[in-house]
């Protein structure tokens, strides 16, 4: 099996933290030097160890973000 690389090019934030200190996080991660693409998914706190998570591209990330706030924008309805 070939040796998977990444690169976490930008931080963008931390969504949760576990009592174990490993923490969810939105990061920009080039994986096996392609172009870097938005990623989530549980990181040990020093970076060596990950779990499975997922990544988008800039088109899935928009359409993800538009997907929320209709849905925030249909609860506002319902009020």
């Amino acid at each position: 099996m070939a040796e998977i690389t990444f690169e976490i090019t930008k931080e963008l934030g931390v969504i949760s933290e576990t009592a174990k200190g490993w923490t969810r996080e939105l990061n920009m991660v080039s994986w096996n030097d392609r172009d870097p693409k938005y990623d989530i998914r549980d990181w040990s706190p020093d970076h060596t160890r990950m779990s499975k998570g997922v990544s988008l591209t800039e088109e899935e990330m928009q359409k993800l973000v538009e997907l929320f706030n209709a849905r925030d924008e249909e609860d506002s309805f319902e009020e």
